[in-house]
């Protein structure tokens, strides 16, 4: 399709959209117009005012719909980004202008870095993108961080390709578009009163039609900007570069959940630049197997009849029906593409300057060896904190601290230590007396006998390694561990590394033995220099 048969269906397209709004509208004004005049009666004012003001707030949202469409195209702002120059960060630039050069488009306005494992570019559109107008390109920091240059130079060239084809001319109309009918619809759905609801029904087939005609548009656009970028960049560095992206995706999404939040509960963010910058690390520790099972491992949206961009499988395997890549011209060594980026620490504190929230500016800044400290004894505490109330309420009011030795820092709350926890166990208390009070969910408070206990089991489980770990972090026994190739946690001496699972398996157990816990624990010498607590 030519870019002026694409014009024309825009134009359309965005015809018939205010021709429904203005028809809807002059309908209301005539049926208002009608009541007032002929049908009102002095019995039925109160009828007026109400479907007058159902009127108004249906017409609200007509007007509302119709506005937004007007503004499709425009460049909006980027809160959320840091703009850098061709002065500031030159190496990215020549990057960026070799590739518009390779291409034959002309050089971005305006280059934004943003938090996303993600890239695109906008134009602002003039008469329906007739008029050429101001470019944008936007790249991801997470994104370079997990590209390398060529696989770069293939995303740079795909989002090219989108000037090339003048999909941004027309796309930047027809995406907000698409978010105006969108929007439309849903208000009118979301209505308080049939009229909302009847009103809403030509939206409703008038947006099936949109999405179906400009979100199968966007696909062929996709696939011809992938075809550009094969030519430009390579068919096997574009097939790399694609099925990259996903795996990066669910890194990062895994790395800001894990690693990034770590310190939500605690009020506490990592060190300054590392709340983005810190993907580097995780990045640099794992191999591609390992981030890949990342992937694999994440739930995978059903294709939706109406997303903009084909199925990365099938891009994947239209770039391979192309021509091979001449082996000469295969990198042998190829940069990361984040070495482009000048003072990376600078520009991700900046991010983060643009990204957080207001509150954030005050919250405690800890190294990722404290942040990882401070959120396994939290964890710890609070599995353990169950366990321990359960037995506090078993022994009863009776129930007195006894003169053990052991550090137990979760004891100075007034509950049961570590110490007094396993005497309970021994005497035969936790089935008898200590599980039924641990919490559970309505629909397992009906359970009985093995099915009580299996369902009880893992909690108490988590509970008594809660408190062997906070025993050890006050003994000094164990330290944090980033673990940016696995989970963050605890390092453990090497003993418990082996063997306390099957300890605490044992006291667990429908018979509950303490005996091979109490040898782990009694063997450990806290770090004042104290002899091992008698346990």
């Amino acid at each position: 399709m030519t870019y002026q048969l694409r014009a024309l269906r825009a134009l359309a397209l965005l015809a018939g959209f205010h021709l429904i709004g203005v028809a809807l509208l002059a309908a209301m004004a005539a049926f208002d117009w009608l009541m007032v005049t002929r049908w009102l009666t002095a019995r039925a004012a109160w009828f007026e005012g109400m479907v007058l003001t159902s009127t108004v707030l249906v017409a609200l949202v007509i007007l509302r719909g119709m506005y937004a469409f007007l503004r499709a195209g425009r460049l909006q702002p980027l809160p959320e980004a840091v703009a850098v120059s061709p002065e500031e960060q030159p190496e990215l630039w020549e990057q960026v202008r070799a590739t518009a050069e390779a291409i034959g488009e002309r050089v971005p306005d305006e280059l934004y870095l943003v938090a996303e494992v993600n890239a695109g570019v906008a134009e602002r559109n003039r008469l329906l993108g007739l008029v050429p107008g101001r470019r944008r390109m936007v790249l991801g920091l997470p994104l370079l961080a997990g590209l390398t240059v060529p696989r770069l130079r293939a995303v740079l060239a795909h989002e090219f390709g989108h000037y090339a084809n003048s999909d941004t001319r027309t796309g930047g109309a027809a995406m907000r578009g698409r978010l105006a009918v969108v929007q439309t619809v849903e208000s009118f759905l979301g209505g308080s009163t049939p009229l909302h609801h009847a009103v809403g029904i030509p939206y409703v087939a008038y947006a099936r039609m949109f999405l179906r005609t400009s979100y199968s548009v966007a696909r062929r656009q996709e696939l011809a900007a992938d075809r550009l970028a094969a030519r430009h960049a390579g068919r096997d560095t574009t097939a790399a570069a694609l099925r990259t992206l996903p795996v990066l995706s669910a890194a990062y999404s895994h790395y800001l959940e894990t690693y990034a939040a770590m310190g939500e509960p605690l009020g506490a963010l990592p060190p300054v630049g590392e709340v983005y910058g810190g993907f580097r690390r995780l990045l640099a520790a794992r191999e591609e197997e390992q981030l890949a099972a990342l992937a694999a491992g994440r739930h995978q949206p059903r294709p939706h009849e109406y997303d903009t961009h084909p199925p990365t499988a099938e891009r994947i395997a239209r770039i391979e029906e192309l021509p091979a890549d001449d082996p000469r011209d295969v990198a042998v060594h190829e940069p990361a593409a984040l070495a482009l980026v000048r003072d990376a620490d600078r520009v991700f504190a900046a991010l983060e300057a643009r990204t957080l929230p207001h509150g954030a500016a005050g919250l405690r800044r800890l190294s990722w060896d404290d942040l990882v400290m401070a959120r396994a004894v939290a964890d710890a505490d609070g599995w353990s904190r169950p366990l321990r109330v359960a037995v506090a309420r078993a022994l009863g009011p009776s129930a007195r601290r006894g003169d053990h030795t052991m550090t137990d820092p979760a004891a100075d709350d007034g509950l049961p230590g570590l110490a007094e926890v396993l005497d309970a166990f021994d005497r035969g208390l936790l089935w008898m007396a200590v599980a039924d009070r641990i919490p559970k969910p309505d629909q397992a408070a009906r359970l009985t006998g093995a099915s009580a206990r299996n369902f009880v089991r893992p909690r108490v489980f988590d509970g008594l390694a809660g408190m062997v770990q906070l025993h050890l972090v006050e003994a000094g026994e164990a330290g944090p561990d980033i673990a940016w190739s696995g989970r963050p946690g605890l390092t453990l001496p090497e003993e418990f590394e082996a063997g306390l699972d099957d300890a605490l398996d044992a006291a667990v157990a429908d018979t509950p033995d303490t005996a091979p816990l109490r040898a782990l624990l009694a063997g450990r010498v806290p770090a004042t220099g104290a002899p091992a607590a008698a346990v």
